[in-house]
């Protein structure tokens, strides 16, 4: 990464400028109030100091070279301030303005703006521009012009946030999170994300990173980063927002509407390894796990709590996760029923009553007996009241009991709340001093608990990095021309992918000749439309001539053409196979159930191309159509040797063609008990 050294200094400068009046005073008063111990040096032409801080008038009178800065003034000042501190070897600066390629006037004049800015920084590390800049909780740097939640930490997780408000309001949290750092990126024109990533991967003071990202720039460079955190042991959570270009385009082929905007992108991340959640709480909560436990080593969990409702609402909410709640072995059940008798159920998720509550004893007992096995985690379901007007005191027995079974027994131990408000910060913390990890809100924290089983699984094996597809970036002024059906059909052939026998004619005068060359049934479809069948341009069961001519009759002139193939039969299942490309370049494939039910059932799976063999049947084994593939209730089952070949010939096409592919749909593959054919397909290209 060309600026690593200089962003390791960037983002713990021992001095730092500031340009501007309001904001760069803001700066300062939080810089103060961090109580950062570093050189402070405001520059303003008309102002003689900044919060008691003598002020200089131009960048040339500082006395010595800034290891950060920032750069409050208007945009147009911005290139000026920036190319100065580029010249003199500054460290890096943060540039607050806006109106850049995130303005809603002329794009291309805003590209142009950013692009002058990216060239007066050269070689010097640049955050922004429309970016709040960084928090360094660890040394008490605080180049950010607001307020902020978090307090100096000497050790946790670091967030980086394309969003500033995003950012702020994550420093806002109150459930134990220890922010290493809050970094913002902004338009991210120069400096990205990865790049900040490899610098934080270094310091040993951060043991988990979050993304909260709208975009990614350079595919290659995450995935490096990503092959980096896995030698680290280091996970990386991200939260992927925004729509596509993608989304913004017309979209014609069912594949496009099934795949999502965002699913290409996700697919991508989970390639490299990186653990893709879809909350801000959940991302919170996931980091927060990952910090105090890290990753977990395998399922097992056991759930206790005193309420019948509680281990209910756990078994419930855990059902379609990875978290198993395993029987207690036959010790564990002699010791918690010597404490709880004959009177509870000795199940997982466990019950245990109240009749022991208050006794503190006996409740750390019966923990105890929970925690002695190999649970990976053993959570307590607990909900404190609150402080303003209840009593407290009564829920005491609770919390010293669960700390007192955690240090006998050295487990892996988290307590949840039901609600997030029931788990105040200061309780908080005295679980994370005790090694306990807290999680609030039910929903969420099973959440992230079946996240970091899903890290240490990934731990467990080295990344294989496949190449991706990737020619450019999506250009929006891109002109779409779509293939008619023949022509797309003729393309795909040549890679392997069966289909009909057909012809296509210009004139309805010469279809009833080319007919004589085929079997009866036939199907009859007019050239020209996206959605033929909604547009009257498709008969289909023709058995005869007569029937053909009358279909002939019927059909509404078609300028690009005619086209007649043999009706085929009725298959055992219908399939989709689609690609979309997104506005990175990525192409993803859909593959899901077909014909007319496609949008209906929605049964989809998606991979990122190029994918194996491997994936590709892992994916279609995830299909609720699967069971129809291999023969449901003595049906007659697929050859699913001839739909991985259907699969393999429409891979192939896309990376031969990625340079100007835009998306392909195959809809319905007809699937046979020996044979895999495109019924219909479509192909758009720039």
């Amino acid at each position: 990464m060309s600026h690593q050294r200089s962003l390791k200094r960037f983002l713990n400068p021992e001095s730092v400028a500031l340009f501007g009046g309001g904001w760069s005073e803001n700066v300062i008063q939080q810089l103060l109030k961090s109580g950062y111990r570093g050189k402070i040096w405001p520059v303003h032409p008309k102002r003689d100091e900044i919060c008691g801080i003598k002020c200089f008038s131009h960048i040339k009178q500082l006395p010595d070279v800034p290891d950060a800065s920032f750069v409050g003034v208007n945009r147009d000042l911005t290139y000026e301030v920036v190319s100065v501190l580029s010249s003199i070897g500054a460290g890096g600066a943060i540039c607050f303005a806006s109106g850049f390629r995130e303005a809603e006037e002329d794009k291309n004049l805003a590209q142009d703006r950013q692009a002058l800015l990216v060239k007066a920084a050269g070689d010097m590390p640049i955050l922004g521009p429309n970016c709040y800049g960084f928090i360094n909780y660890l040394d008490n740097i605080t180049l950010w012009p607001d307020q902020h939640g978090g307090t100096q930490c000497d050790r946790g997780v670091a967030i980086i946030a394309q969003s500033s408000n995003i950012a702020i309001n994550m420093t806002m949290q109150q459930r134990g999170l220890k922010i290493a750092y809050m970094l913002t990126l902004g338009n991210q024109a120069q400096t990205d994300v990865s790049e900040l990533v490899e610098t934080l991967l270094d310091d040993a003071r951060v043991s988990t990173i979050g993304l909260y990202l709208e975009s990614f720039n350079d595919i290659r460079a995450f995935e490096e980063m990503a092959e980096r955190a896995w030698q680290l042991d280091k996970s990386i959570v991200v939260l992927k927002v925004g729509k596509s270009l993608k989304a913004q385009m017309a979209t014609v082929t069912h594949t496009a509407s099934l795949a999502g905007n965002a699913a290409s992108s996700t697919a991508f991340l989970k390639r490299l390894g990186l653990i893709v959640v879809d909350s801000i709480a959940v991302f919170l909560e996931t980091l927060k796990l990952l910090d105090n436990l890290g990753p977990l080593k395998g399922s097992a969990v056991a759930s206790v709590s005193c309420s019948g409702g509680e281990a209910s609402l756990m078994a419930d909410l855990a059902m379609h996760t990875r978290l198993d709640f395993k029987d207690f072995s036959q010790s564990q059940i002699t010791k918690i029923h010597q404490v709880l008798g004959d009177k509870v159920t000795l199940a997982n998720p466990l019950d245990y009553h109240t009749y022991i509550w208050g006794d503190v004893k006996s409740m750390t007992d019966c923990f105890s007996a929970v925690m002695q096995e190999t649970f990976d985690l053993v959570i307590f379901v607990l909900d404190l009241p609150r402080k303003d007007h209840c009593d407290v005191s009564g829920h005491e027995c609770a919390i010293e009991s669960i700390i007192a079974a955690k240090k006998r027994t050295g487990a892996n131990v988290a307590v949840l709340s039901s609600l997030t408000e029931n788990l105040d910060e200061q309780d908080a913390h005295r679980f994370i001093d005790a090694g306990i990890v807290p999680l609030h809100g039910m929903e969420e924290g099973i959440a992230a608990i079946n996240k970091a089983i899903v890290a240490g699984q990934l731990k467990k094996t080295p990344p294989h990095f496949l190449p991706v597809l990737l020619d450019k970036p999506v250009q929006a002024d891109e002109t779409i021309v779509s293939m008619d059906e023949y022509q797309a059909k003729t393309e795909l052939a040549k890679f392997g992918l069966n289909v009909p026998q057909s012809v296509k004619t210009l004139q309805k005068s010469e279809i009833m000749e080319a007919a004589s060359t085929f079997k009866f049934p036939l199907v009859l479809k007019g050239l020209g439309f996206e959605h033929k069948t909604e547009s009257g341009v498709v008969f289909v069961g023709l058995h005869s001539s007569d029937q053909l001519e009358a279909a002939l009759n019927n059909m509404p002139d078609c300028p690009q053409g005619y086209f007649l193939e043999e009706m085929l039969e009725q298959p055992v299942a219908e399939l989709i196979i689609g690609v979309t490309r997104d506005e990175t370049g990525l192409f993803l494939m859909t593959i899901g159930a077909g014909g007319i039910y496609t949008e209906i059932l929605t049964d989809t799976v998606s991979v990122l191309l190029p994918s194996t063999s491997d994936e590709i049947f892992a994916a279609l084994k995830k299909l609720k159509i699967y069971k129809v593939l291999v023969g449901y209730r003595g049906q007659a089952a697929a050859d699913l040797e001839s739909i991985i070949g259907s699969i393999t010939a429409v891979s192939a096409y896309v990376e031969k063609n990625q340079t100007h592919l835009c998306e392909l749909d195959i809809n319905p593959l007809f699937v046979g008990t020996d044979s895999a054919i495109a019924v219909d397909a479509l192909i758009r290209t720039y």
